[in-house]
């Protein structure tokens, strides 16, 4: 007899990872209790849950608390999601201890799975490929520093307990070894609770190749085929697609019957992904860890597979055998996953804060979809991850979801932060990525590319958005085109408008005279019939051709899409002197909210351009501030361990002569 699924769940996770396993939990008809710290309160995943209880000690690390508030709901069984508490043995042992399901795999596995080092140490006298490093105990800097001169450079240093690109660098000398190890050791610690580190050989433009597995109680396991996660920034994942490109079905079946090795070699139950690395030149492939947890990107998984994996979990946790076996699962089409971010491409992808004024993600549907934990209105804080929202596609070929991607970023539309929606269009329609060549150094080879300044809008553009700006000024005030600082012609009006992009200034301006009316950029004057602006949707006939856009108008800021591009402005008061819009030069501010981690050179000491100056974190990261030219700190405006607001002077500095 099949075991019953529980009657209730609770999810001790937050934004869209809790609320895609409510979404899964309610259709097989469990009840979900949510935990939130005071920052979610009103955030979406606790609207959707059955109920909710506020974490007292403000932290989802918090698994005494958590355990307290299963007993107290009746909750039978404990989703984790991914990062925070979902690959914590000690965690899952108190949840056995108390009698509550860990939906996920065994303790054993686990600490063994949980701990990168030990990991490849149980499996580096088998027939799994490892890549060639360092994995033990033993900690002490002179002792890495030994090993990493004898991997030899360039090498990676990786948080051992950790994963999603936290707690991870690169070294091309042995001179950068050093710092790089501090700051690696100092994120794992604040990430994961543990500073442990691992060094690898660095192998130049990889892929990352990750096997989906699957097992239940009974001894079964299957793999769900493969994900192509090479497209990366900073070594967080930023675009992830299945199948791989250029996969065939012999390699498939040898890596997937290795990633099913690895999982058997440690009793494993539930969900887990088994990540390789794999030599671009000669297809050689390495384990480089499993995750012992549900993927971000197991999305893309489901759109090729018709599965729901959220509900795999939730009936292999309950006792239940694997839904199929291995010869009943099957590819069908592409899908491909774009991560939405709160972060500045144009400033080292540095996360943004602030309040979501606008969000309307792209039609869903059988082809589309959006799996997001944010509403307008939402704060986005420097608390959490960056992540807005996952977007995926499906389509018969690889060809096809390639285009409904690049459509669909095109038409999600969001204002009050800063994000990477333009970014991730030029990643879709870079040459090597659309033929199925993307590599983990991709992004940072073709960053010129990729990262160039937005062109400058065309003359039909800048005049439809002045008109829409126009528009919106007559009808909310008195006066033929609310004027001011505009002047009245003889029988008509004028209002001129300012706009500032990057550092592009752009003027133009609207006209009217009787029943004409005209935009002038420069010296060209283009016509403007069957103006209609019924916010956020404008439409007009610009010296005959008729353009229909979408116009976002929050305070300052613009914008504007039209002819599939995302043009974002500011309007800027041409009365504002310079000294108002610019600080001085002498100041280096806090690019975003967060906490000062280190003061890396002594007042009044001469350094040379790009030196580190200091170190902040934000959601989780640490960011450097360097040296913008030769010269000296003068000052420090803040010690380590202080919070800050973004823009805030964090130090004075004086540029040689």
């Amino acid at each position: 007899m099949a075991s019953e699924l529980f009657n209730k769940i609770l999810i001790a996770n937050r934004g869209e990872i809790a609320c895609r396993v409510i979404k899964s939990a309610h259709e097989l008809g469990i009840a979900c209790v949510a935990v939130y710290v005071a920052a979610d309160a009103t955030a979406q995943f606790v609207l959707q849950a059955d109920q909710a209880y506020h974490l007292s000690s403000d932290s989802y690390l918090d698994g005494a608390g958590i355990l307290a508030i299963a007993a107290a709901s009746g909750a039978q069984a404990i989703h984790p999601g991914y990062g925070y508490l979902s690959e914590n043995a000690d965690f899952a042992q108190a949840c056995a201890d108390a009698g509550v399901v860990f939906i996920g795999p065994p303790v054993g596995a686990l600490r063994t799975m949980g701990s990168k080092s030990a990991a490849k140490t149980l499996l580096g006298g088998g027939q799994i490929p490892l890549v060639p490093g360092y994995h033990g105990a033993e900690q002490h800097s002179p002792r890495l520093l030994a090993e990493a001169e004898r991997i030899g450079y360039p090498l990676l240093i990786k948080a051992s307990a950790g994963g999603g690109g936290k707690g991870m660098r690169i070294v091309r000398a042995a001179q950068e070894f050093e710092p790089a190890l501090a700051s690696c050791q100092r994120e794992a610690s604040a990430s994961f609770g543990n500073g442990q580190v691992l060094l690898e050989k660095y192998l130049q433009a990889p892929r990352h190749i990750e096997i989906q597995i699957f097992a239940d109680t009974q001894g079964h396991c299957v793999y769900l085929f493969e994900r192509d996660c090479s497209l990366q920034r900073r070594h967080q994942k930023v675009m992830e697609e299945a199948p791989a490109p250029g996969m065939t079905e012999e390699r498939r079946k040898q890596m997937g019957e290795t990633a099913c090795a690895v999982a058997r070699a440690v009793d494993y139950v539930g969900a887990g992904t088994v990540e390789f690395i794999v030599d671009s030149v000669s297809g050689a492939f390495y384990f480089m860890e499993m995750n012992t947890r549900l993927q971000v990107e197991h999305p893309v998984t489901e759109m090729i597979t018709g599965l729901d994996l959220v509900a795999w979990q939730l009936r292999i946790a309950s006792g239940q055998p694997l839904p199929l076996a291995q010869r009943q699962l099957a590819i069908h089409g592409h899908a491909i996953e774009a991560r939405l971010y709160a972060e500045d491409p144009q400033r080292g992808f540095l996360p943004s804060c602030g309040t979501l004024t606008h969000w309307a993600p792209p039609a869903c549907g059988a082809h589309v979809r959006v799996d997001s934990g944010v509403v307008a209105g939402d704060v986005i804080t420097p608390l959490f991850d960056p992540m807005l929202a996952k977007l995926i596609v499906w389509g018969e070929t690889r060809a096809e979801a390639l285009r409904r991607m690049d459509r669909a970023l095109a038409d999600y539309q969001l204002a009050g932060v800063s994000h990477n929606l333009n970014f991730l269009r030029r990643l879709v329609n870079h040459p090597a990525f659309s033929a199925g060549m993307g590599d983990t150094g991709l992004i940072e080879r073709e960053q010129e590319q990729l990262l160039a300044p937005e062109p400058a809008p065309s003359p039909e553009q800048l005049a439809l958005l002045a008109l829409g700006d126009t528009l919106a000024l007559r009808a909310t005030g008195p006066g033929v085109w609310n004027e001011s600082p505009g002047w009245r012609l003889s029988g008509g009006s004028r209002r001129d408008w300012h706009y500032q992009q990057m550092e592009r200034m752009l003027f133009v301006s609207i006209e009217r005279q009787d029943a004409s009316c005209w935009a002038r950029v420069g010296d060209e004057r283009y016509t403007i019939e069957n103006a209609t602006f019924d916010a956020p949707q404008l439409s007009a006939s610009i010296n005959g051709r008729r353009l229909r856009a979408t116009l976002l108008r929050h305070g300052l800021q613009r914008i504007l899409m039209v002819d599939g591009e995302r043009l974002e402005l500011v309007v800027v008061d041409p009365l504002a002197t310079s000294a108002q819009r610019v600080h001085g030069s002498g100041h280096l501010k806090a690019p975003m909210p967060g906490r000062v981690v280190a003061q890396c050179v002594e007042l009044a000491r001469s350094v040379g351009k790009g030196t580190p100056l200091l170190i902040m974190e934000a959601m989780k990261m640490e960011h450097t501030l360097f040296a913008p030219a030769d010269g000296q700190v003068s000052a420090y405006h803040f010690a380590p361990g202080a919070q800050v607001d973004e823009g805030v002077d964090l130090l004075d500095f004086i540029c040689a002569d």
